[in-house]
């Protein structure tokens, strides 16, 4: 009897022990270094009512981080007072925002430099300085129109010639272009090339006359000459180098290989080329000048 009530007593015990719950959690320990957070009071954290400006201003703040950065401002030119451009450049970095109610500051812009030097962009037109007619190696100035103080004179568009293919004049010589470049192609063609190496070459070109409202051979009652309408030029003699000058007057028959040649050379370029075997008149020049005739170019 005894025995039966152990028994029981026993079975008893054993599904009470059954029925505890275990003591092993089945989540993952926590971790014994990190300290143990403690579960947020909802109720505590305010919830303010969202505002439509808001959205508006996070919009906004989209769009613009979005947007790409402005490009750089493109290099300006500024005009100096002696007639030169120089380049400027903007700085790459943007000014520093200014104080509430204080203007903008705006930097100056730097001068391109090169080597610590400011490189200036040279204006003025093109060819030589001093160029006229349209033609390297015709230095001088435009004249204004001279009215003829004679029925026949008078010289549009001329121009006052001061050296041609690099050789200087001795007074300028005032004509129209056609008789400039002719003078010019007389020069390069026939002057220097009839001095050649003499006395060192050609320094300068000894003029007798240009334009002159006059008759011919400075004639009363001839007619108008060349010299009246800006076509004529008289060459009186040449200079060299090395300070000789040689004259038509004094040698003509001494230096005549040169001056000769100088003589031959201009026919063709020229319609009229009179010598000192022309006649007493030119006994001292040589004249030339553009006039044209039918028959071809006169020359004596």
């Amino acid at each position: 009897m005894r025995a039966r009530a152990v028994l029981a007593a026993l079975l008893v015990m054993a599904g009470v022990a059954q029925a505890e719950p275990p003591t092993t959690s089945p989540r993952p320990l926590p971790n014994p270094h990190r300290p143990a957070e403690a579960a947020p009071d909802l109720a505590a954290v305010p919830h303010p009512v969202p505002s439509p400006l808001a959205g508006a201003s996070l919009a906004a703040s989209a769009i613009s981080a979005a947007r790409p950065a402005p490009l750089a401002p493109a290099p300006q030119v500024a005009a100096e007072p002696n007639g030169t451009l120089t380049i400027l450049a903007a700085s790459p970095r943007p000014m520093p925002r200014p104080e509430s109610g204080a203007p903008a500051a705006t930097a100056p812009a730097p001068q391109v430099t090169m080597s610590g030097a400011s490189v200036p962009l040279k204006l003025g037109k093109p060819g030589a300085k001093g160029m006229v007619c349209g033609t390297p190696g015709l230095i001088g100035v435009a004249v204004p129109a001279i009215p003829g103080e004679l029925e026949g004179c008078g010289l549009e568009n001329g121009v006052r010639l001061t050296s041609v293919a690099g050789v200087p004049l001795s007074i300028p010589a005032t004509v129209d272009c056609n008789t400039a470049k002719a003078l010019k192609t007389w020069v390069d063609r026939g002057i220097i090339p009839a001095v050649g190496r003499a006395g060192g070459g050609l320094a300068r070109l000894e003029i007798a006359g240009s334009y002159a409202c006059r008759g011919r051979n400075r004639q009363a009652g001839a007619k108008i000459s060349e010299h009246g309408r800006g076509k004529a030029i008289d060459l009186r003699g040449l200079t060299l180098a090395n300070g000789k000058v040689i004259t038509v007057e004094a040698d003509w028959r001494r230096e005549g290989k040169i001056l000769q040649a100088v003589h031959r050379s201009a026919c063709g370029t020229f319609g009229t080329v009179l010598g000192p075997k022309s006649d007493a008149f030119h006994r001292d020049h040589i004249h030339v000048d553009t006039a044209r005739y039918n028959y071809g170019a006169y020359c004596k």
